[in-house]
């Protein structure tokens, strides 16, 4: 017997969603000191933004031409 894939449909874009994780990540980053699990957190956020950022070049791209 083979699994199910479970299947979401998602109600937000995936920019949305990288946008509100970003923007999640940098808020529990102000609230750590200075330190390895804050430059971390940072760093995912900047991740998120920056898959955000390429997904809406991505579509604005293949809309456009």
């Amino acid at each position: 017997m083979t699994k199910r894939r479970l299947r979401v449909k998602q109600t937000r874009s995936l920019e949305e969603r990288l946008a509100e994780t970003a923007a999640r990540l940098k808020e529990r980053a102000d609230q750590l000191p200075a330190g390895a699990e804050r430059d971390a957190l940072l760093k995912r956020a900047r991740l998120a933004e920056t898959g955000a950022e390429l997904s809406d070049w991505l579509i604005t791209r293949t809309t456009t031409s």
